[in-house]
């Protein structure tokens, strides 16, 4: 039997849902040095895991491993809880780097198809 496919979720739905969550408890979002610790922590933990994987620096016998695509759902959360906690609407904070990608970089790097690599 085919698994049926879950509909994917838009950032604003993302939002909401960690929204929903962090609300259901009195203590809210952390203060935004706090979340800011915490996502420096996630990403120290999320760099370990892919030194692990595609670096020189192995893990010991006696730490976990766990998944890159767990560690980067931790730093997405965190992300996510410091957007809300500021007010940030990421969605517009994505659409707004992109734009500046865009233009800043159209001729920076070599565009796939140009002749060049083919």
């Amino acid at each position: 039997m085919m698994k049926q496919m879950e509909s994917l979720k838009t950032i604003k739905d993302l939002q909401d849902e960690v929204h929903s969550y962090i609300s259901s408890f009195e203590e809210g979002y952390f203060p935004p040095m706090e979340l800011l610790a915490r996502l420096t922590e996630e990403l120290g933990e999320l760099s370990r895991e892919v030194q692990h994987v595609y670096g020189m620096k192995k893990k010991k016998k006696t730490e976990a491993v766990r998944s890159l695509e767990e560690e980067t759902g931790d730093l997405l959360f965190v992300l996510i809880c410091f957007a809300n906690a500021e007010g940030i609407d990421l969605q517009k904070a994505l659409a707004s780097v992109m734009s500046k990608f865009n233009k800043r970089d159209a001729d920076r790097w070599t565009k796939k198809g140009d002749g060049k690599n083919d």
